[in-house]
């Protein structure tokens, strides 16, 4: 029994350990363009997502009216966004999934407009630093620019990302095993109580 269980683990490592390869090309101009490919175990495995079509209708559900402890919720969770130690460990997470993808020619460029000078402007103030951080990385190419005249959202992206799924598993059990998540989780549910 215990050799079968731990035979059954090692297969599902072995098969997580194999890198899953992304193509992707993504453009909106007028109306939404992609092409995402997949391939696994060194392209045995191949796979096209479908396409997506921005100009098909898509059936709203019919939503419960949202009740005051909601906002209590963001309330919290904001509270937990200040703890110092939680905002760091997202952030390393953050960092560790970034680095954890192997990148080759990824390149993305957005252009946001809102019309009125002033208005993008403002929203400028927002995505400006953000443009500048994604600006100076190395393995990838971001271009964020304004359009202070016109209405405008326009996206282009391509590359080639490679991932190792048993990374992301390993990354995900520290995030959820680290002690500053318990704190956090732990004051939202004594200011929630």
């Amino acid at each position: 029994m215990l050799t079968g269980a731990a035979a059954v683990l090692s297969v599902l490592v072995a098969l997580t350990a194999i890198p899953i390869t992304v193509q992707f090309s993504v453009s909106w101009a007028q109306r939404l363009r992609q092409d995402i490919r997949l391939q696994w175990a060194f392209g045995l495995v191949q796979m096209r997502l479908p396409r997506v079509e921005s100009g098909k209708r898509v059936a709203k559900k019919k939503t419960k009216k949202a009740t005051g402890r909601s906002s209590g919720n963001a309330g919290n969770f904001l509270r937990v966004l200040q703890q110092p130690g939680f905002r760091r460990r997202i952030v390393r997470f953050a960092h560790d999934l970034w680095h954890a993808v192997r990148k080759e020619n990824v390149g993305l460029r957005i252009r946001l407009g809102l019309g009125d000078p002033a208005e993008t402007g403002q929203l400028w103030a927002l995505f400006g630093p953000l443009a500048g951080m994604l600006g100076a990385l190395r393995d990838a190419s971001v271009v964020i620019e304004p359009e202070f005249l016109d209405p405008t959202f326009e996206l282009d992206g391509s590359g080639t990302i490679r991932i190792i799924p048993l990374q992301f598993i390993l990354l995900a059990f520290s995030l959820l095993f680290s002690p500053a998540i318990w704190r956090a989780v732990r004051q939202m549910r004594a200011v929630g109580a």
